[in-house]
């Protein structure tokens, strides 16, 4: 038996090693690739986040931007898939926030909240736009067992901005608006009075706050220049809204499955368009109407 099981033993070690070394020199080759790639800009350039400009001066500014560079760049799939999701969705957000003053910038907030699709936090947050059920009513959204728009692009939008107009009308800064959005208007304005400073940059905050706005800027950074961070997505790979239009309905008991079909459509179809509905069927007793996205010019 020992006669038999050396060489195998042998061959095998061999192919482990030579493996193990072919691995690591396309790891080692890589990672110096991409590390000249996505370095931060240098401090004689500026970087900015709604016409306001990050203080790169400060040390720690710079090393927290670095590591979220570094996730976002590494994390290829996320990456690409948010990237090409981008094409398809920010068509959509942009005007929104164009129309109520809100800088486009703020386009990346929906990204590092949900990475441009309908996620659900373990706290019950939805959305694009990450809104809680109270959160979501007081702006506006019809949240119950029939619909939910913090699924809906458009309205959640449109609240997302009215937050964002909110927090800057008390801030009168939009990288602490920004902010707020993370950990709520009062706690972050209780942290201003207590640490008695007026900038984000100088605040002392959660892991997760003091990491939200270095999250937006590393995908701002990334976004406005893809290709200097190792990506390129053509407009062939990129993926696109399908041609829809509005069709307004506001009967009771509306089957949606048959709606769907009225429309040569799917109900995956419709969820997939109007991923706000729950369930196969509304009530709608009080007759409210709804606009509906139906495949079609």
């Amino acid at each position: 038996m020992k006669n038999n099981f050396l060489p195998k033993f042998t061959v095998f070690s061999l192919l482990f090693v030579i493996i193990f070394l072919t691995q690591c020199n396309t790891v080692n080759s890589t990672s110096t690739t991409h590390l000249k790639l996505q370095s931060i800009p240098s401090q004689s350039k500026t970087i900015s986040f709604a016409n306001e400009k990050v203080p790169l001066d400060k040390y720690y500014v710079q090393e927290r931007l670095d590591r979220e560079l570094l996730v976002n760049t590494f994390w290829h799939s996320n990456t690409i898939l948010v990237l090409k999701r981008s094409k398809k969705y920010f068509p959509i957000i942009e005007p929104i926030l164009s129309k109520n003053g809100i800088p486009d910038d703020f386009k990346y907030l929906a990204v590092i909240e949900s990475g441009l699709v309908h996620v659900k936090s373990p706290a019950g947050a939805e959305g694009f736009w990450q809104f809680m059920p109270k959160t979501a009513r007081e702006y506006a959204l019809e949240v119950n067992a029939d619909v939910d728009e913090r699924l809906h692009l458009i309205k959640s939008t449109e609240s997302a901005a009215a937050y964002l107009k909110d927090a800057y009308g008390v801030f009168g800064n939009w990288t602490l608006a920004a902010a707020s959005y993370n950990a709520g208007i009062q706690r972050i304005q209780s942290a201003m009075n207590k640490q008695k400073v007026k900038s984000y940059y100088d605040l002392f905050l959660n892991e997760e706050t003091s990491r939200y706005m270095h999250r937006l800027l590393a995908t701002k950074l990334i976004f406005e220049s893809p290709e200097s961070y190792g990506f390129k997505i053509t407009d062939e790979e990129a993926y696109v809204f399908p041609a829809t239009k509005l069709i307004r309905i506001s009967k009771s008991n509306i089957n949606w499955v048959d709606f769907a079909s009225s429309y040569n459509m799917s109900y995956a179809d419709l969820r997939e368009l109007n991923p706000w509905i729950k369930g196969q069927s509304i009530a709608n007793r009080n007759q409210k109407e709804y606009l509906i996205q139906v495949l079609g010019d």
